[in-house]
């Protein structure tokens, strides 16, 4: 069987699902173009801006679009087969991930343009909502440690590793020159892009003619050593004005994510590959985990992604033009999202099992994959796999700088304190101990629990969202069985984690926060059939 042949079947069943699941969600939210949105309401002309769909929906799609859906279905393909994955993604990202998407944004756009938390405040409680934002802080703490160790990794990665970590310090060093030509020097976009994209190709070419490589030290690995660097970014980039450093590394590393997409179509369409892994290995993973839940939790963002909550809620619905726009940005969104993973999968479908390339890492998989979809078009390995690796890298990035910044700005709120300096290193102290501290590659170490906390996320945010439903006298069950089902899944996976403290005495500081995290959803959990049974009396008196 050809890759393209089951690529071009999960597209026309992800185009399937838009076209009729996503318009059931729509009518069911009762989406009024009538209806003014926030960003005509309180248009600023800053955070507030009425931006057409097919402006928004790019954005939108590479604030979201990270690692997750790329190192996720790699492991999990690698564990179980890339059968079980591939119907996980197309199943999850139709019912649960593409329907959070939508109805977080939604929700928000009728809560004018608020986060969330302040969704969960408003229908629930103030106690739920600290809760809530507790639960989020925690969960970010977990997503900048995967996503660092992840970049550190494909830093020191093979031969490639040292140019790519080169090319990356250039690709930022661009991306505050393009803010400084933008908005100092008044250029406009379109000169500075078409200087820009043939820049970003020198340097990826470049950068592996003056690799940059860190010293092995007795007390300090280079890969610490990077996720060191890679920290103080995080710093930086969290408390310099966004349109310096953050708009336009993002508005640049878009480029990056389309470039990518479509090299893997143009590859997967001429390339004649075949599917030569086995679509199904077995129900345990190598260290004897279960197919059930660790296949989900790992999968992670391919298929449903808290995280993608809290950039609609953040940001998209200050900016959506019209309530019908949610089902293109919203929904279409994270089917997008879904052909990034299944492109990731597609890169380990083409070697047999046993293959020397998939004995690397999930980064040097993807990147091997790529320069193999591109050298359909005549690019050199080295310059395709570096592409590859940089891809990988500028995708973190967009994760890092919104989960960093978010992490100050839940963290004053909780707290009452302003000084974004002090909250951004208390935010970033976690991390830097965790990777100081674990040996191990540490987003294997984290991997689980991250997927776990993130999609608990999810499920816990369209908890929320089924209050309000059920409050605005609307149909809640569209979110309340994804929401069930992904709950019972992460609190299982949280479970799993934590058993050991009771049947081995085994404490650590994963096994600690796990019981955090199960002990916040319950208690979210109470807060919510509280509120419901409180409203329902009302309704009765």
């Amino acid at each position: 069987m050809t890759i393209l042949s089951i690529v071009a079947c999960v597209t026309c069943i992800f185009l399937l699902g838009y076209r009729f699941y996503g318009r059931i969600l729509s009518r069911e939210f009762g989406l009024d173009n009538n209806n003014q949105t926030p960003a005509h309401l309180n248009q600023d002309g800053i955070d507030f801006v009425p931006t057409p769909a097919k402006v928004l929906l790019p954005q939108h799609f590479s604030a979201i679009a990270a690692a997750g859906p790329i190192v996720g279905p790699i492991l999990a393909g690698l564990w179980f087969g890339w059968l079980p994955v591939l119907l996980w993604v197309i199943v999850g990202n139709i019912f649960i991930g593409a329907a959070h998407d939508f109805a977080t944004l939604t929700a928000s756009v009728r809560h004018r343009a608020r986060s969330v938390a302040e969704v969960v405040r408003e229908n629930m409680s103030n106690r739920a909502s600290i809760l809530f934002l507790i639960f989020i802080w925690i969960a970010l703490i977990y997503v900048i440690v995967a996503f660092t160790d992840l970049t550190a990794s494909t830093f020191t990665a093979s031969q490639f590793g040292g140019g790519v970590a080169t090319s990356s310090v250039l690709y930022l060093l661009l991306s505050v020159g393009m803010g400084i030509l933008i908005n100092r020097f008044r250029l406009p976009l379109w000169a500075v892009t078409a200087v820009s994209i043939p820049l970003l190709v020198f340097l990826i070419w470049g950068g592996q003619k003056i690799p940059l490589i860190l010293p092995e030290l007795s007390f300090l690995t280079p890969a610490q050593g990077w996720g060191i660097v890679i920290l103080v970014y995080c710093f930086i980039a969290s408390i310099l004005p966004m349109s310096v450093l953050l708009q336009p590394r993002g508005y640049l590393g878009g480029y990056f994510l389309y470039g990518t997409l479509f090299v893997g179509m143009v590859g997967l369409i001429f390339g004649g590959y075949q599917a030569h892994y086995p679509a199904f290995i077995g129900f345990t993973n190598p260290k004897g985990d279960p197919l059930f839940p660790i296949l989900f939790v790992t999968v992670a963002c391919g298929a449903c992604s808290g995280f993608h909550g809290l950039v609609c809620g953040g940001t998209s619905s200050k900016q959506l033009d019209k309530e019908h726009d949610a089902h293109s940005v919203g929904y279409g969104g994270m089917l997008l999202e879904g052909m990034v993973a299944m492109i990731a999968l597609a890169t380990i479908m083409m070697f047999p099992k046993g293959d020397p390339a998939l004995a690397l890492g999930p980064t040097e998989i993807y990147a091997n994959g790529l320069a193999h979809f591109a050298g359909v078009l005549g690019v050199p390995p080295e310059v395709a796999i570096s592409f590859g690796l940089l891809a990988f890298a500028t995708f973190v990035y967009d994760t890092l700088d919104v989960a960093t910044r978010l992490g100050r700005y839940i963290f004053q709120e909780l707290t009452g304190w302003n000084n974004a300096i002090y909250a951004t290193l208390i935010t970033l102290a976690l991390p830097l101990f965790f990777l100081l501290t674990t040996k191990e590659a540490a987003y294997l170490k984290f991997w689980a629990i991250f997927g776990a906390s993130n999609q608990l996320l999810a499920a816990l945010s369209l908890l929320g969202i089924s209050v309000w439903l059920i409050k605005a006298g609307k149909n809640p069950w569209y979110t309340l069985i994804p929401m069930g089902f992904v709950l019972v899944i992460n609190l299982y996976t949280l479970a799993r984690v934590i058993t050991p403290v009771f049947t081995k005495g085994e404490i650590d500081t994963i096994k600690v926060v796990a019981a955090i995290l199960l002990t916040i959803a319950l208690l979210l959990l109470f807060e919510a059939y509280q509120t419901i049974i409180q409203y329902k009396r009302k309704q009765v008196e």
